[in-house]
């Protein structure tokens, strides 16, 4: 007989709520100034159709989540394939499929259904966790979908898929060590886009950790370093020749924003300048004047933060980071609740995602990394990030409400 709990996590769906409010808000500020305004009306239309596929989500079998997880993952690679053939170009990356009037983005629905392929095969009975032909196994569902994003080319939608990789294989229970043995090699390349202190840390750091963790010296320690530091360097060599002239713009801007304060520069000084600008309480509601006279492009999108920020101050950006310091939370709750592997890995996966988004977004408007093209989740203007989040969301509160068949 099965029995459900079929009382909502009314937390979660708040905190959820709270944050969507802030964005309508911010949205509605931010396109006010420019005579934009149904730029709200179809953000509120959006989060009208998610409540339905949240819905939709909430009263669907939870067994059916995870015995059509790969047909999903399936449909995410077709979408994501059909981008590079007949995708339409927006700001110099093709990651849009026009579909009659309405436009969507499949890499945010692909983040949703890797996780839940990457989840379904971890935790599986089938998955020896101490195989190497396993781990390059969950390597490839993950890396798949990256790598075709990443041919867009959407280099910040393709960090954000790197980011849920590490946590659920270590949730899964494989070997932080040998991980970070795979882990390091790439990251020291991707140091190189930056430069050579940041690559020379990394190098020292990683070959540390490593030592750490190993209690003792390996020669595979020192290869991958040695091998990481090598990449580096050749990517600092031929940065020039893999990243777009506008991507490597945005790099050398982020190290000294004043080097072009009129072009690259413009908008990480910009958006420093509205957060810092809103004081304690901010300036009030459509008083923003870096908002309302459209200092900042996009900032509806990736600089909604911003917003936030010069008119509602110290007191809404602490608001808002608290509802989503309250989220992640409360997944992590449900983690520790739900004794179901699978449950587990697609939770840990939706909170490594939802961190490493506000962690890029907000550090980007704040001057601790460059200017990528990361929306913050639930606020930034967009139906398909806010569908996939919404989504995310109704999966965690069917998880909830099947929590007595799925192991409590």
């Amino acid at each position: 007989m099965v029995h459900q709990h079929n009382r909502i996590d009314s937390w979660l769906f708040g905190f959820m709520a709270g944050l969507v409010a802030l964005g309508l808000l911010a949205i509605f500020s931010a396109s006010n100034g420019v005579g934009q305004t149904d730029l709200f009306y179809k953000q509120f239309s959006w989060f009208g159709i998610g409540l339905i596929v949240m819905a939709l989500i909430y009263y669907s079998d939870y067994r059916k989540i995870m015995e059509y997880a790969y047909f999903f993952y399936a449909c995410g690679i077709f979408l994501l394939l059909l981008v590079l053939l007949f995708g339409t170009e927006v700001a110099g990356a093709t990651s849009w499929l026009r579909i009659g009037f309405v436009s969507l983005q499949p890499s945010e629905m692909a983040k949703v259904t890797t996780i839940l392929a990457l989840a379904r095969y971890l935790s599986s009975d089938k998955t020896d966790i101490s195989s190497i032909q396993h781990v390059v196994v969950a390597l490839t569902i993950a890396l798949v979908p990256a790598l075709l994003v990443t041919l867009q080319p959407d280099m910040g939608t393709t960090l954000t898929y790197l980011s849920f990789i590490f946590p659920i294989m270590i949730m899964a229970g494989f070997n932080v060590y040998y991980l970070l043995l795979l882990l390091l090699p790439f990251v020291l390349t991707v140091m190189g886009f930056f430069n050579i202190y940041l690559l020379v840390f990394f190098s020292a750091a990683g070959f540390a950790l490593l030592f750490y963790l190993r209690k003792g010296f390996r020669f595979s320690q020192l290869a991958v370093s040695l091998g990481g530091l090598a990449g580096g360097f050749l990517t600092m060599r031929f940065a020039g020749d893999i990243l777009k002239p506008h991507q490597m713009k945005r790099i050398q801007t982020f190290l000294d924003p004043m080097s072009d304060p009129q072009g690259a520069g413009y908008n990480a000084l910009q958006a420093k300048i509205a957060i810092g600008s809103g004081g304690l309480l901010g300036k009030g509601f459509l008083e923003g004047t870096q908002t309302q006279l459209r200092f900042i492009p996009a900032q509806w999108t990736d600089f909604i933060f911003c917003v936030i920020g010069e008119e509602m101050g110290l007191v809404g950006t602490m608001t808002l980071l608290g509802l989503f310091l309250a989220l992640l939370l409360r997944l992590l709750w449900h983690v520790g609740i739900i004794k179901n592997k699978f449950v587990e890995l697609t939770l840990v996966g939706f909170v490594s995602l939802w961190l490493a988004h506000v962690l890029i977004n907000v550090g980007m408007t704040i001057g601790l990394f460059p200017v990528i093209g990361v929306p913050l989740p639930f606020l930034s203007y967009g139906g398909s990030s806010l569908l996939a989040n919404m989504a995310m969301v109704a999966l965690a509160l069917n998880f909830h409400r099947n929590k007595r068949n799925l192991g409590y």
